[in-house]
């Protein structure tokens, strides 16, 4: 690989060829790299883009129903939905470790048995969340969420359950896919769901005035038809020898995938978390409805630009765990160095877009003024945000790719949980700050783990990661070609 050669060639006698080479060598290995980088990063950016918009879309359609509407669908998907999609994505970014390294050393009949294995994982933690939904009213009001809001958010999540399980398919097969480079077939699937997606959430909710009832209808229709056409896919290709049908290896070694499983959900969540404790904590403030909804929006703004970076964050993570699982440690130091370079450079520009649009974008989202206005006083944060999200995830998805889920997971309860929170609750309730002082508050804890990731990726030797990887993936590889 044009990765693994030297960069400076030291045998070589002439000292003008050596700086005319040097130059030239490291141009055409930063345009190898992010060949590679974007055939995995620009399908799964417009992958999650397309799957985060279901539920854009459809806050923009509630926004324009009502202010209860908004803040009931806001809150439901941020805090309750979020909740659950933290769980059920962190335990099958596991599949991002293990499939990527096993991929990556040749080992494609694993690929099978892990992802069945973190289907029988998933649809129970599905089950154990199932309460979540059912007494949401209850839990909203102890967060601190008004009765009217508790209510007609609870009512929604009960609608929202069949999304629930879906969750608990599609984000094992997007690992698996993820790791195997079929991002394309992902995309297509996405990008198709999103048209039909789009029609049927204004026929039920605008023009057929079915409101909530009708964008629970579209969202667990899309979700599902996600799930159905992905597997579909995989039993007809048999995905190039990844699937094998179904088998009984998905109940061996369950104990060690569950670790792995509940450490990647552990680093994840406490990530997906923080931010939606902004939400809740939002509406402990006098006369919560329009700062909450005026949040909510900018949440989902950012969560829509987090897509692109959790798309870098998916392509960095197969480079990652493949170059790992194939010995290749040098070209994981250079993907690091090329994709965060790559990543920056697009938050940078999502940054002044934020700021460049704060008078027009809220007026997508609601019909009230005293929204919009609230709205417009956070883009400067939000702008703020944006640019983290460039830089962070992507550090995060080295973590993954590397097996670094346990580690990652203490350094985030540091910087978000001991730090960044207290922080914003001194700012927003002691100092009377409001919404911006949260905000700011939690900003600060984002700010001191990238800096730390930076430190943690900057030191690590990759040689020994690579050599742990190998480990790995016989220690996982065992029983299936004993038993095979």
């Amino acid at each position: 690989m044009a990765v693994d050669t030297p960069l400076l060639d030291n045998n070589n006698s002439s000292t003008h060829s050596d700086e005319d080479e040097k130059p030239l060598s490291l141009v055409r290995r930063f345009g190898s790299e992010s060949k590679k980088l974007w055939k995995i990063a620009g399908p799964a950016i417009l992958t999650m883009l397309c799957q985060y918009s279901l539920g854009t879309f459809t806050l923009i359609f509630a926004g324009h129903v009502g202010e209860l509407d908004l803040a009931a669908f806001a809150v439901e998907n941020t805090c309750i939905a979020g909740f659950a999609f933290g769980i059920m994505l962190g335990m099958g970014s596991a599949l991002e470790t293990l499939c990527g390294q096993a991929f990556g050393a040749g080992q494609t009949r694993m690929l099978g048995v892990y992802l069945q294995r973190s289907w029988v994982i998933l649809f129970t933690t599905a089950l154990i969340l199932v309460p979540v939904y059912v007494w949401s009213p209850p839990i909203l009001r102890l967060m601190g969420q008004t009765t009217e809001i508790s209510k007609a958010a609870g009512r929604f999540a009960l609608w929202m359950l069949p999304q629930l399980f879906a969750y608990a398919f599609n984000f094992p097969i997007q690992k698996f896919l993820q790791s195997q480079r079929k991002v394309h077939v992902m995309l297509r699937i996405a990008a198709t769901v999103l048209v039909l997606h789009i029609f049927f959430s204004w026929l039920l909710i605008l023009k057929l005035g079915w409101g909530l009832i009708g964008a629970a209808i579209t969202l667990n229709t899309s979700w599902w038809l996600i799930v159905i056409a992905q597997f579909s896919y995989i039993v007809i290709t048999k995905s190039d020898g990844a699937w094998s049908g179904f088998s009984w290896l998905a109940f061996a070694d369950l104990f060690g995938f569950v670790k792995l499983s509940l450490a990647s959900a552990v680093m994840l969540c406490l990530e997906i978390w923080y931010l939606m404790i902004l939400v809740v904590i939002t509406g402990r403030l006098t006369n919560p409805l329009i700062p909450v909804d005026a949040i909510s929006i900018c949440m989902t703004l950012n969560g829509l630009d987090g897509m692109i970076a959790i798309g870098f964050n998916a392509g960095i993570s197969v480079r990652v765990s493949n170059e790992l699982g194939a010995g290749n440690f040098r070209a994981v130091r250079f993907a690091v160095w090329v994709v965060s370079i790559t990543s920056v450079s697009i938050g940078v520009l999502a940054m002044i877009l934020v700021l460049s649009t704060r008078d027009y974008f809220p007026h997508l989202f609601t019909t009230s003024d005293a929204v919009a206005k609230e709205t417009t006083k956070l883009a400067a944060l939000l702008s703020v945000t944006v640019l983290l999200n460039s830089l962070q995830p992507i550090l995060s998805g080295v973590a993954v790719g590397a097996g670094w889920q346990s580690l990652i997971a203490y350094i985030n309860i540091g910087c978000y949980y001991i730090i960044g929170l207290p922080a914003g609750i001194l700012l927003g309730f002691t100092f009377h700050f409001g919404a911006e002082g949260i905000w700011s508050g939690l900003i600060g804890g984002v700010v001191l783990q990238t800096i730390i990731l930076i430190i943690v990726t900057s030191v690590t030797n990759w040689k020994k990661e690579a050599e742990q990887a190998e480990g790995r993936v016989k220690k996982w590889g065992g029983s299936i070609a004993y038993e095979q």
